[in-house]
């Protein structure tokens, strides 16, 4: 990571299907309800840029949108959802979350799209692996592994009767 440019991260949860595909989604959201993974998720992105497609944005509860103590960016062609600034792109998107706040981190933070995009300018990933199959409609990029290498992993977490589920970071190699 340049010195002169934000850290930029992408953070997602992830199961998998019956066929081992990383399931990241299914009808607009997610097949779990995890609290300690939103701690997790809000202790990493508090007082950062959060970038996310229009699909993610209307997935959130509309209570929590926007994000609260974060500069919420949608990427999107529509006009800006109410509360979030608006890019027509990824790259637009980082622009803008450097420019509000120069050195800030950016956290993308879906959908599948730009986690896909995600994989060519991200330093880190932040990735919750959740040991349940589940069915999905929307599932995570293939993390090449000549370019990231794990650098941390949790010690397995649970939440009440819930699945087993680890934080999983990965840096570019």
């Amino acid at each position: 990571m340049s010195e002169d440019r934000a850290a930029i991260h992408a953070i997602w949860a992830q199961a998998r299907d019956a066929h081992g595909r990383p399931v990241i989604g299914l009808d607009g959201g997610m097949p779990w309800h995890l609290p300690g993974d939103l701690k997790h998720f809000q202790s990493l992105t508090h007082n950062d840029a959060v970038v996310m497609g229009r699909h993610t944005w209307e997935s959130l509860p509309p209570r929590f949108r926007p994000l609260r103590d974060r500069f919420n960016i949608v990427v999107t062609t529509h006009e800006a959802p109410k509360g979030a600034a608006s890019a027509s792109s990824l790259s637009a998107a980082l622009e803008l979350a450097e420019d509000e706040d120069p050195g800030t981190d950016i956290w993308i933070m879906g959908g599948a799209r730009l986690f896909a995009e995600a994989l060519g300018v991200a330093d880190t990933l932040e990735i919750t692996v959740i040991d349940l199959e589940v069915e999905g409609d929307t599932f995570a990029p293939e993390i090449p592994e000549s370019e990231w290498r794990v650098v941390a992993t949790s010690e397995p977490q649970r939440d009440e009767d819930g699945p087993e589920y680890r934080f999983v970071t990965y840096h570019r190699v």
